[in-house]
């Protein structure tokens, strides 16, 4: 049984040799998976570089420090592009891209740490998973961010949801947690994507307005698009008081509705042709979404830190 095979250890990515005590052996530990990091659009930069970068630093000397390191698994993000106009390749990292919050810059910042260590000589591979959410054959999740929190704006309105004016070129990185998972176990037992960088999101996303459009479908609700740009929203959730809390939008979360960047995903789609794991379409499994949104209220949009 796998569960008599597995030792679970707590320790701390932020703390020097990983908050380990002496005791944990460590010395046959022969691949790594990174996956911890703070995922908050409004974390504040203290925090978002202990954990993001110093934890990644921490990470890579504990892999340098093992004699027989054969991989470290690495779970970045697609926006570490930033804001960068067009699409963002898998190859892609430093291209002179603007941030838009400190997830996003520390999440790059710890990228080009990974990055560095590859070329000295450390076996890696890079995931950059999209805007994650739940599962697409149950909605399982255990946090509502990114999409949901239009979901819950719009569970608010009695019929009609008004909306700003997003531009039909803006595309919603979406991918459920299943594609991501299933997508990763296959990737990184191949011995051909050591060394590669792997953008694990919708190959054909939809846009921002499919995806109100289909939420608004399932929860019976009338969209109005009204004829205000996304950025004057934004200024009003920013610095109207009690704005965020009547309408259940975080500010930051309206940087991805007028959001300029597109992702590749070819060695992705590429490498795991055969394997039987793709990206399921986002119409065909966001009602499972809201249904589970509505089945269970006790989760939120807390960071878990």
């Amino acid at each position: 049984h796998t569960v008599d095979r597995v030792q679970l250890v707590e320790g701390d990515i932020a703390a020097p040799g990983l908050g380990l005590s002496d005791s944990v052996p460590v010395d046959d530990v022969t691949e790594v998976w990174h996956l911890a990091a703070v995922y908050d659009l409004s974390v504040p930069e203290g925090i978002a570089k202990r954990v993001n970068v110093g934890g990644t630093e921490h990470i890579l000397r504990f892999c340098r420090e093992r004699s027989n390191f054969r991989r470290l698994q690495y779970v970045s993000t697609c926006y570490v592009s930033g804001r960068y106009d067009g699409e963002f390749t898998e190859e892609m990292l430093e291209e002179g891209q603007e941030f838009q919050n400190h997830y996003e810059e520390t999440k790059y910042e710890a990228e080009r740490l990974v990055r560095a260590a590859m070329a000295e000589g450390l076996p890696a591979t890079i995931y950059r998973p999209g805007i994650v959410v739940g599962d697409s054959h149950t909605g399982e999740t255990q946090k509502y961010d990114g999409p949901y929190f239009v979901a819950a704006y719009m569970k608010r309105l009695p019929v009609v949801a008004f909306l700003p004016d997003v531009e039909e070129t803006v595309m919603a990185s979406l991918v459920p947690r299943d594609y991501v998972i299933a997508a990763m176990d296959e990737l990184s037992v191949m011995d051909t994507s050591e060394g590669k960088t792997y953008q694990l999101t919708d190959p054909d996303p939809p846009t921002a307005r499919e995806v109100a459009e289909i939420f608004g479908k399932h929860l019976g609700k009338r969209l109005v698009w009204l004829p205000i740009p996304v950025s004057v929203v934004r200024g009003l959730l920013d610095t109207v008081p009690g704005m965020e809390l009547l309408t259940g939008l975080p500010a930051e979360t309206l940087d991805y509705f007028a959001f300029p960047t597109t992702y590749g995903t070819a060695h992705a789609v590429a490498d795991l042709e055969g394997t039987g794991v793709s990206c399921p379409r986002f119409r065909d499994y966001a009602d499972k979404l809201l249904d589970y949104m509505a089945a269970h209220p006790e989760f939120d949009s807390q960071a878990m830190v």
